[in-house]
């Protein structure tokens, strides 16, 4: 049976120590955490936490009712990939020349990615999109020189549901 994949969106207590129980949390039990992603929400004392991890069925449910046992979680909402809206943050350094820059400038171009640092030999690329999209870029990118990446996780809300009643 393959792994599945599950988005828990986890509104947490604004404080020092919170990110470290969760992530204990997870290596305490073996879980996997694909992605992780933390910001403030509009109310200071809140963040949201999205964590992105794998396993089957049981595993998937196990990490729901642990999360749900830690004091500074205030509410956890899960959903799959399927069920989202998810975008992710990418920026990737790449050593150009002559040769391969235009081709690399089409691929941004392609990519709907903006260049948005250069000089002589070098360029930084940046990309928002799915996740499987900002992997993609870096398969179309693999064959030249990628000196650096940086990626900020998957950040993702639940789709919006049609009121029925409203239309």
């Amino acid at each position: 049976m393959s792994a599945m994949k599950k988005i828990y969106s986890v509104l947490v207590e604004n404080r020092s120590g919170v990110l470290s129980k969760v992530a204990g949390l997870f290596s305490r039990r073996c879980f996997n955490i694909d992605s992780l992603a933390v910001g403030e929400t509009e109310d200071k004392e809140v963040s949201c936490m999205t964590i992105v991890s794998s396993g089957d069925m049981q595993t998937l449910e196990q990490i729901e009712k642990q999360l749900n046992k830690k004091l500074d979680v205030i509410k956890i909402k899960t959903f799959e990939e399927s069920a989202a809206v998810t975008r992710e943050l990418m920026l990737i350094k790449v050593k150009y020349s002559p040769s391969n820059r235009r081709s690399i400038m089409e691929t941004c171009q392609a990519m709907k990615a903006d260049i948005v640092d250069m000089s002589k030999n070098m360029m930084i690329i940046q990309i928002c999109d799915t996740p499987d999209r900002t992997e993609l870029m870096i398969q179309l990118l693999s064959g030249i020189s990628i000196v650096e990446i940086a990626r900020t996780g998957t950040l993702a809300l639940q789709r919006c549901q049609i009121d029925k009643n409203n239309v």
